[in-house]
């Protein structure tokens, strides 16, 4: 299937960092959960989820979108995070799972792809940086992606990508999955529109 958006694109909106920040310190007792597919990183990349597939208890399922899923539900911990509640209610397009990611300094994501997860096939991955630093590489296709603190971006991860930590602090971000209705394509839209000719 042709894609029909960039694979990469910054979103119209914008969040305020330390406000992120916050929230992500006030979650500093809870413990991270390590990413399920060690098989697709080298080092330390660990979850906590904040939104989850209805009745999931086991910790992978707790992290996982999965497509068979119809149901999903905040956890305990985003009652804990105000601002962050607050930032989902400004997407207004079906939530699936939402979790903090960290990629703490010297660790690798392996090239990889996310099969079901592009525009064109209803579901998509959005990330919202929170703590980052200059000499995290993000590579989609072969080309690096700047994220900066409370930015949001669409990347189409159906596409090879990787990431690696060179830096001296944890890369986290706030990451979406999210269902493809008119809002959100509208937003799309209107990101491809301000893409550099």
């Amino acid at each position: 299937m042709r894609a029909k958006f960039a694979d990469r694109l910054q979103l119209p909106l914008q969040f305020d960092a330390p406000r992120l920040r916050a929230d992500l310190d006030a979650l500093g007792s809870v413990a991270w959960l390590d990413h399920f597919v060690k098989q697709n990183y080298d080092g330390e990349w660990s979850v906590i989820p904040l939104r989850a597939q209805a009745g999931a208890v086991h910790p992978v399922m707790l992290m996982f979108s999965n497509p068979a899923a119809t149901e999903f539900t905040d956890t305990p911990l985003l009652a804990r995070t105000p601002y962050f509640r607050r930032v989902l209610q400004d997407f207004a397009c079906p939530l699936h799972c939402v979790r903090l990611m960290r990629l703490t300094p010297g660790s690798v994501i392996k090239q990889h792809r996310d099969d079901d997860l592009a525009a064109e096939f209803g579901t998509v991955r959005l990330h919202i940086p929170i703590t980052t630093n200059s000499d995290v590489d993000f590579l989609l296709n072969g080309t690096r992606v700047i994220m900066e603190p409370g930015s949001v971006w669409y990347l189409r991860l159906s596409d090879p990508h990787s990431v690696a930590n060179r830096g001296v602090v944890d890369r986290v971000h706030l990451v979406i999955d999210a269902v493809v209705n008119d809002w959100l394509k509208a937003q799309l839209e209107q990101s491809s529109l301000l893409l550099p000719t």
